[in-house]
Order: structure tokens, then C-alpha cells, then sequence
């Protein structure tokens, strides 16, 4: 095998391979990573700088890492090479899934409902914080975490769905239920054209269980802000697979 490029890299990869924020490290990795392929900062053929530098680099950890190049590599964009000139190397993109809409229609719809969703979800969680709940809603939002944290692949995206409708519920305000069940609808519209990634969803129950817990203890801030962070990774993923 003759061995790679040692080509000088391209000074864009400074503007991707920077470090990414801490709420979000994985969701955040595979975006920078996903556009630094789509825009040919990193070509097809090239091999990624090595694990420990790209780590420092990012400001995250190897394992953090790992899990992201093991993400894409299963959605085919990297592939793993063994041997002396071994490595992480970027593969020609694979075809894209078909997508929900026409990609003029489609960039729209994504900016559209991660605006939506921005304006909408974290004040849900922190007017359901900010009131005195009876003790079924209560059952009902730690239920609801449960059904989601323990959902097989094939279900967690309908119990995730249930769960972000149980905080809005938990408003007591219908109008913010009928808004959150429109914008989720067509927000799996978008998430069904993107991978199911088992270490976002491990992340996505950590988050949960954040936002559910402050809603519990009555901390509408707290609220606020983990629903913040929750939805910023989901939407680092969308406009990472999608953009």
C-alpha cells in the first residue's frame, strides 16, 4: 500500500478542527467533522490527523472522539485503516438518504423548525418548572423519562416525542401542547432522514433527565437551560447530516 498524502494541510481545518463547546461535544464533533467532508476541507483519500492530536485539538476527550469517527464511519463517510500507513481515512460521500423535501425546500424547513423549537421548548420547560404541579403530572413527566430511557432503538424516537409533549403538558396550557406536538411532527420528519446514533442517545437521556429533574424541583433557570443544551445537540446533528 503506498502511503498517504502528506500534502500541507489545508489552513481551513483550523476553522473545524477547533475546540468544540462541552455541552454537546459529541453531537458538535460529528457536525465540524460532516462539514469539514462536505466541503472538501478534508478531500476523499485524506488521512485525519491522528487521534490524540485531533482530540487536543478539539478539546475533547479520545473516547468523545472515538465515538464520533465510529459514528461516521458507520454512515460511511470514514473508514478505518490498519498497518504501517494506517489511520482514519475519508471515504467519497456515501449517497445521502433520500431527503424529506427538495433541498431548497429542505434548508428552509430545517432553519425554520430549529427556530421553532429554540423559542418554544425552553420556555415550556421552565413555565412547567415554575408551577406547582399535581402529583399525576408529576408521575406522569417521571414516567414519561422512564418509557424513554429504557425504549429500544426502533421506539425511542416516538417516546422521545412523548416525552418533550409531557413537559409542554405540564404547562397546563393546550395551545403550548398543539405547538410542540406541530413542530415535533415535523421534526421527525427531518430526524427520520438522518442516522439513529446510540451515543446521541445516551446523551439525549442524560439531558432529559436534567431538564425533567429541574422541572421537579421547581427550578425554572435550570429548566431553561438544560432544555437549551438539549436542543442545540439534536440541531448540531440535523444541520450537520442535512446542511
Amino acid at each position: 500500500m503506498s502511503p498517504p498524502s502528506d500534502k500541507p494541510e489545508d489552513p481551513l481545518a483550523a476553522a473545524f478542527f477547533r475546540p468544540v463547546r462541552a455541552g454537546n461535544a459529541f453531537e458538535e464533533t460529528v457536525e465540524r467533522m460532516l462539514q469539514a467532508i462536505r466541503l472538501g476541507v478534508a478531500a476523499p483519500g485524506t488521512r485525519l490527523p491522528a487521534e490524540r492530536d485531533l482530540a487536543v485539538r478539539l478539546g475533547i476527550s479520545r473516547v468523545t472522539l472515538r465515538e464520533a469517527l465510529r459514528a461516521l464511519q458507520e454512515a460511511g463517510f470514514v473508514e478505518s485503516r490498519r498497518g504501517r500507513y494506517g489511520g482514519t481515512f475519508v471515504r467519497a460521500a456515501p449517497d445521502p438518504p433520500p431527503p424529506p423535501q427538495p433541498a431548497a425546500d429542505l434548508a428552509a424547513e430545517l432553519a425554520d423548525v430549529l427556530t421553532l423549537r429554540a423559542v418554544l421548548e425552553p420556555g415550556a420547560a421552565e413555565q412547567a418548572a415554575a408551577r406547582a404541579l399535581p402529583p399525576r403530572a408529576r408521575r406522569h413527566l417521571r414516567a414519561s423519562l422512564d418509557d424513554c430511557a429504557t425504549a429500544a432503538p426502533a421506539d425511542y424516537r416516538r417516546r422521545d416525542s412523548r416525552l418533550h409533549l409531557a413537559i409542554a403538558e405540564a404547562t397546563g396550557a393546550a395551545s403550548v401542547t398543539a405547538a410542540v406536538a406541530d413542530a415535533r411532527t415535523r421534526l421527525n420528519a427531518l430526524l427520520d432522514a438522518i442516522p439513529l446514533l446510540p451515543p446521541n442517545i445516551d446523551h439525549s437521556d442524560h439531558q432529559h433527565t436534567a431538564v425533567i429533574t429541574a422541572i421537579l424541583d421547581g427550578d425554572p433557570p435550570a429548566a431553561r437551560a438544560a432544555m437549551t443544551e438539549h436542543l442545540a445537540g439534536t440541531a448540531a446533528l440535523l444541520r450537520g447530516f442535512l446542511s
